[in-house]
């Protein structure tokens, strides 16, 4: 008779994220605007899971625009970023709420042809929030 093993897989710790280009002009407004909501932008360049930020956003952003085959042009030199979720997003375990997904495509929708994304969400690892000196 033969035996079964079965092996249980157990994907590693992660965070859902956006991946947006975003015109370098309105970064700063665009951060602002979304941490209102409990969202948080990270640079895809200054991230601190990224061994090597800068390169990873050059490629990111390169293989982007050639995907979009001159469509996304005018972002050539725009910021790729991430766009994580806040702790008032999560519960638990708990896939994020639908309302959350809307928030956030609501909310890039406000910056029109600022911005470029694609409607899906990702996995990075997990992006460590600093905790301020009073804890």
């Amino acid at each position: 008779m033969a035996r079964i093993t079965v092996l249980s897989v157990t994907r590693p710790p992660h965070e859902n994220v956006a991946t947006v280009l975003v015109d370098p002009a309105v970064l700063a407004e665009l951060e602002v605007a979304l941490m209102h909501h409990d969202l948080r932008v990270w640079p895809m360049a200054t991230a601190p899971i990224c061994a090597d930020g800068p390169r990873q956003a050059v490629q990111y952003r390169r293989r982007t625009l050639v995907a979009k085959r001159g469509a996304w042009d005018d972002a050539e030199h725009w910021v790729p970023v991430w766009v994580s979720f806040g702790a008032s997003w999560r519960h638990g375990d708990d896939p994020l709420p639908w309302a959350a997904h809307r928030t956030l495509w609501q909310a890039l929708e406000h910056y029109g042809t600022q911005v470029r994304y694609r409607k899906c969400l990702g996995g990075v690892s997990p992006l460590p929030v600093p905790v301020g000196l009073d804890g």
